[in-house]
């Protein structure tokens, strides 16, 4: 008799093992926070599959299915689903609706390996709905304020301070501007809805009803908001941090040319500098339209002097000239638009120690 589990709230406030077993094709689209994709069918076996389905209907792409996964391709399997489950006994394994596929696996597991391994009744699609409604539920109930300030301010390291500060741009892994990409690509965007929610279930659980979050675009790099939290984020109440310009500079220079030029060192070897410094440049040209013609030339001709200098010598005291150009010429000016548009909603400014303290007095009064 199959073992269905149905307490999602339960598999993601305990991080539960779980394997997936739908195609690669399936599982790349998204997936959840920490599971592995142990398929039934890989993608070419899939797509014959489907076609046979079509063509000729249930009975037969089910008698194909088992001509295509059958003998050593078989065994492989089972012994890769048996590993897993006896390495996670408190695990579960799904596919896409609960369905054949996921019923399949824990038949062979019962019968070829002796495991009666416990299944997600609705699978994949059930576990993402519950996660969509948590974050639906959460703007509807809960209590957002926004964190916004000029570039540079350090409003993530802020956030990453608060017990109730939610880092969209860590979930999406990007700094959230022209210049944000990071050295390894971003999760799809199911998988950043998927970590987000999980994170605001948590946190939750733990009696939060007020969260902090970054005054974003729709948009960090590639990864889109939820509609409703983006909705909800163009009347939230917001505080301001404010800094110097000059330790804005100094963030800066130590996140996007410090930071991020290690970072693809660390992914990419002695390939890592030119790597580095091909993304700094693209990420230049990718306002040029904004700044026009000629600020650009002038930012790119700092940045590749900097560049240049920091290839032959280490230093990296150059690009100090293109990121305080950057600032006071584009940066500040659009983001001083913005604070004079959002006045009205803006409740508290200030620099770091005071933002912090505020926010953690607020979130006390009203958690």
């Amino acid at each position: 008799m199959s073992i269905d589990f149905t307490d999602y709230r339960d598999i993601f406030l305990n991080d539960r093992p779980m394997m997936d077993t739908r195609a690669p094709v399936e599982f790349l689209k998204g997936s959840f926070p920490g599971v592995v994709n142990l398929p039934l069918m890989n993608d070419l076996e899939r797509q014959r599959i489907g076609t046979c389905y079509k063509q000729q209907g249930q009975q037969a792409a089910i008698t194909l299915g088992h001509q295509l996964v059958s003998g050593e391709i078989k065994a492989e399997r089972i012994q890769a689903w048996a590993e897993f489950a006896r390495a996670h006994p408190d695990g579960y394994l799904y596919c896409f609706r609960g369905g054949l596929r996921s019923q399949i696996v824990q038949q062979w597991l019962k019968d070829e390996a002796g495991i009666d391994y416990p299944r997600v009744g609705g699978g994949y699609k059930a576990m993402r709905t519950f996660l969509l409604d948590t974050l639906e539920q959460a703007i509807a109930q809960c209590d957002f304020v926004l964190l916004g300030g000029m570039t540079g301010t350090g409003k993530t390291e802020v956030l990453t301070q608060l017990s109730n500060g939610l880092d969209l741009e860590g979930h999406a892994h990007h700094r959230g501007s022209s210049f944000g990409k990071r050295a390894t690509g971003q999760p799809s965007n199911i998988d950043f809805e998927n970590r987000l929610a999980v994170d605001v279930l948590k946190r939750r659980a733990r009696g939060i009803e007020q969260f902090v979050l970054e005054d974003e675009s729709r948009m960090v790099g590639s990864c889109a908001l939820p509609l409703p939290l983006y909705q909800g984020m163009q009347q939230f109440p917001m505080v301001w941090l404010e800094d110097s310009l000059e330790g804005r500079v100094e963030r800066i220079l130590r996140d996007y040319v410090v930071d991020l030029c290690a970072e693809f060192i660390e992914v990419h070897g002695d390939e890592g500098f030119a790597l580095f410094s091909e993304r700094l440049l693209a990420s230049l040209n990718n306002v040029q339209r904004r700044l026009g013609g000629e600020r650009h030339q002038r930012m790119l001709t700092l940045m590749e002097d900097a560049l240049a200098e920091q290839a032959n010598s280490g230093a990296v005291d150059m690009h100090r000239g293109w990121i305080e150009g950057l600032l006071r010429e584009y940066y500040d000016p659009m983001y001083a638009f913005q604070r004079e548009k959002k006045g009205s909603r803006i409740e508290f400014v200030g620099e770091r120690g005071a933002v912090l303290e505020y926010l953690r007095a607020r979130g006390n009064q009203r958690g």
